[in-house]
Parts: C-alpha cells; structure tokens; sequence
C-alpha cells in the first residue's frame, strides 16, 4: 500500500508542479516507489529488469535535471513554461522520450516487461507513462515539432517491425505500446487534445488486455491458444480488444488513428501520416496474429459455448468489464 501510495504521490507532485526541481523530484518517487513492486518476484529475470529499469530512469531523470538546470542559467527562470533555450527543449525532448520508452530509446522497454509479472507490467506500462506526459501537455508549443515528429514516426515504424518476430505476450504488448506512443508525440505538437484523448483510449485499451491475459494465465502466444476451450466469452472479449488496439473500425481503437491522421492531412504533413498508415499495418499484423491463434481452437462442439466458467466477483473482474466494454464499445 505504502509503494503504491508513494507512486500516485510522484505522479501528482509531477502533475501539480510547475517548478523544474519539483517535477522532477516527482519523476524520482515515481521511479523509486515502482522498484521494489518490480523486483518482489524474486528471480533473476525480475532482477535483472529492474536493474535495466532503473539504470535508464536514472540517467532520464540525470538528463532531465541537466536540462532545467540550463534552463535556469540560461533564462534565470525555475519555471517549467518559461521560454526554454532551443539546448534545453531538446535535452528534455530526448530526457521524457528515454523516460517513455519513445524509439530509438526504447530498447529497454521490452526486455523490462519481459521480466515483470502481469499486475507490475500494467503498472509500467499505463500509471508510468502519465507523469511525462503531463510534462510534455505542458511544454508542447515550446518543443521542437521536427524532433517530436521524427521520434514520434520512428516509433510507429519501430513498434510495428519490431513485433512482427516476437512469441512472448509482453514483448508484443511492449511494442504496441512504443507504436502509441509513436502515434501521440507525432500529434502533440498539433493538437494536445488528441494526445490526451490517445492516451486515455491506449491506457483503457492496454488496461484491458493485460487484465485479460492475468484472467487467462497467458504469457506466451501458443498459451492464449487454448483459452477458447476455458473460457469462450473470455477469448471472444480478448479478440475484440486485440482488434481494437489495432485500430479496426468500428472500434474504438479506430478513433484517435482516425482524428490524427485527419488533423496531419489538415497541417500538409501528407508523407509523415502516409508511413504512419503504413506502418500500422505491421502492428495490426501481430494483433491479427494474436487473434488468428485464438479463433484457431475454438471447440468443433457449442456445448462449450455454456460451459460451467464461471469467474469470481473480484475487483480486477470488475475493473476487467469496465475496461473491455470501453475499448470496444466507445
């Protein structure tokens, strides 16, 4: 309870400061309180993700700190919206991509989830990223829109490739989450209120997909394969939201892809949206994938159909319905 408090803690200091120590003294509680839930597993594998998380988080905070401090020798100002010196808005560009996971500094995304169980992982991947996101919300008019638009497109092709080869659940989700990412920094620049509306729809999205393969017990692609046979309404939800994070009309994944590529054809920035579009496509391949796996077993016999599963009422089952009616439904 305590580590968990001390993460919405960071998160709301980085939120409400607008003081350059502040924010990110916030960042530092963020990243120390969510160490010790990373390594409780106790195995290497935990081990050695959160020695990698660590490591990047640090030298992110290191260079974020740098990066104020330019900042404030520069212009004398503490201020997090003050003029920022073209020095200091790359720095921080570079310092939240890193913080982010944001291609090509994303190497250590995919092999921290690797090592982390599914509850830590959905941690990392949604609650982690708000906090930079908030800096980013707040600075977005003073960054380099060329920078955010070529770490933004870099992602989005880098997500898609790089999932192509992968077997293990949460390296896929790991890529599909640098992909997103990809997707709202290429927009930030823009139009902020998309970022937010993206981001809101990836945390639904991705809250709901690792709470569904925590309720299956899957970790590897052959594992959701005979999920059809333990529960069918289960893969059937898992299905949906698979098709959903790849952006399928009618669902809602569909909306914010929809909106950013509109608004990039409204600013003239036709080639940019064209590789986005394109680069999706290898993302919505591993989700195909995914789902292709799922549908292959399901049971010759609709006795299954009304089998016995019956889940428990829990919190995370609640949590479970809430998340999968949004990410299909809205």
């Amino acid at each position: 309870s305590l580590l968990l408090l001390s993460l919405g803690l960071g998160t709301t200091i980085t939120f409400m400061g607008s003081h350059w120590l502040l924010i990110w003294m916030g960042l530092e509680i963020n990243t120390m309180a969510i160490i010790p839930l990373m390594i409780h597993q106790q195995h290497p594998r935990a081990v050695e993700a959160t020695t990698k998380y660590f490591l990047t988080q640090a030298t992110a905070s290191a260079l974020l700190l740098f990066a104020g401090t330019t900042n404030a020798w520069m212009t004398g100002q503490w201020n997090i919206t003050d003029m920022l010196s073209p020095t200091s808005a790359t720095l921080i560009t570079l310092a939240l991509a890193l913080k982010i996971g944001l291609a090509p500094m994303h190497f250590w995304l995919p092999e921290v989830l690797q090592g982390l169980n599914l509850t830590t992982g959905l941690i990392l991947s949604t609650w982690q990223k708000l906090a930079p996101f908030a800096i980013l919300l707040q600075l977005y008019p003073l960054l380099n829109p060329n920078i955010l638009m070529a770490l933004g497109v870099t992602s989005i092709v880098v997500g898609g490739w790089s999932g192509l080869n992968q077997t293990q659940l949460r390296k896929i989700l790991a890529y599909s989450s640098i992909a997103h990412l990809g997707w709202m920094i290429t927009i930030i620049h823009f139009a902020p209120n998309l970022t937010l509306l993206n981001l809101t729809l990836y945390i639904i999205m991705t809250t709901s997909m690792f709470l569904l393969f925590n309720t299956l017990n899957a970790t590897k692609i052959n594992s959701i394969s005979v999920s059809a046979t333990k529960s069918p309404l289960l893969s059937i939800m898992t299905l949906l939201t698979l098709l959903s994070l790849g952006g399928l009309p009618p669902l809602s994944g569909f909306m914010p892809k929809w909106l950013i590529l509109q608004e990039m054809t409204k600013q003239d920035l036709l080639i940019p949206a064209t590789i986005m579009a394109l680069a999706t496509l290898l993302s919505l391949f591993f989700y195909l994938r995914l789902c292709y796996m799922m549908t292959l077993t399901i049971s010759p016999t609709p006795i299954f159909l009304f089998s016995s599963w019956q889940a428990k009422t829990t919190q995370m089952n609640i949590l479970l319905t809430i998340t999968t009616s949004l990410s299909i439904l809205l």
